[in-house]
């Protein structure tokens, strides 16, 4: 990155604005205040160790997972920014139940709804492992002048006006699309903005990484089972062995795989038999990404993942995303007859 002509998040979106003509400044806004609140997550998870907001709230999440105190404080921040945009109706957010509406006269006249995992990975926070935070942005399908509804939430991938994540690790990126190709933006601390690093990301077309909770193993299906064999063989002609790498933070893995190359792979399991990642703020954003990237997301059954029509607010599904040779791969393995 050049620091003599740097492009700021805001300055980007703003130039992009033509792209929707019908928005008129309001994604541009939106976009905004999801960078604002992700600025202060990312202070918070800096000096988690200073403060006292690392450890358990005591309570779980609609998922059933332990909610931990940067989970809460998170959440409210996104909230409260997507809240203050004057552009948002209202949220669906993995830390509640239900879906959150913005009950003023600004809002109900918001044209954009939100998706969002405030803290995805938030297990590895006590051990200072990389965590994120992945959204989506639809338009509403509900009338305008009323709160929001159910039915906006539950709308196919397709229809994602723009989606992304902000990975907190060694440095703070956030990674977005508007249907438009991917770009990364990589906050400098010393000026307090997202600055234009990684333009028209491309994932490679061929990777050497999987990345699959093999402590799941004896649970999978066994087309995966029979895939993980093939990463692990040798043959000089694909460059196999491929290499495993998992995190265990969505956003961190696929970010990984994203600009190395790779697929993640989570399955369904006999404890999880639809998955264990939630279609609105997981899958269907990631995948939007993945695809803008040129890579392939699938439930590893030969459906596409922005394809699937959401049933309910914590939907889960199975998922496989990557450079499309190596989700094209997996795929031939799932729908293999035969045993191991």
């Amino acid at each position: 990155m050049n620091e003599h002509n740097v492009t700021t998040l805001n300055e980007f979106v703003i130039k992009k604005q033509n792209d929707f003509p019908y928005a008129k400044g309001e994604l541009t806004r939106l976009l905004s205040h999801i960078g604002i609140a992700s600025k202060i997550v990312h202070r918070e998870v800096n000096k988690a160790g200073l403060v006292d907001i690392l450890g358990e709230m005591g309570t779980v999440n609609p998922t059933g997972e332990d909610q931990k105190k940067l989970d809460v404080f998170a959440n409210d921040q996104f909230i409260g920014a997507l809240k203050a945009s004057a552009e948002c109706c209202g949220i669906a957010s993995e830390e509640n139940q239900d879906i959150v509406t913005f009950d003023n006269d600004l809002a109900r006249d918001g044209k954009y709804i939100v998706t969002i995992d405030p803290l995805d990975g938030s297990s590895n926070i006590d051990v200072n492992v990389s965590i994120g935070t992945i959204f989506a942005i639809y338009r509403r399908i509900s009338k305008i002048g009323h709160k929001a509804q159910e039915e906006d939430f539950l709308q196919e991938g397709t229809r994602q006006v723009a989606a992304g994540y902000v990975i907190y690790g060694s440095s703070t990126m956030m990674v977005y699309t508007t249907g438009r190709g991917v770009n990364g933006f990589t906050l400098d601390p010393s000026i307090g903005e997202f600055c234009l690093s990684h333009p028209k990301i491309q994932t490679p077309t061929n990777g050497k990484i999987y990345s699959i909770n093999e402590g799941n193993y004896v649970k999978f299906p066994t087309g995966v089972k029979k895939y993980l064999k093939y990463c692990q063989e040798k043959d000089s002609e694909t460059n196999r062995p491929f290499t495993s790498r998992y995190i265990g933070s969505l956003v961190a893995d696929f970010h990984r795989n994203l600009l190395k190359g790779g697929i993640y792979i989570y399955p369904e399991t006999e404890n999880n038999p639809n998955g264990k990642l939630r279609l609105l703020y997981e899958c269907n954003p990631i995948a939007f990404i993945a695809e803008q990237a040129g890579g392939k997301a699938s439930d590893g059954n030969g459906n596409r993942i922005l394809d699937l029509k959401p049933t309910s607010l914590h939907q889960r599904v199975p998922f496989f995303v990557g450079p499309r040779s190596m989700v094209d791969k997996a795929e031939e393995f799932m729908n293999s007859k035969g045993e191991m």
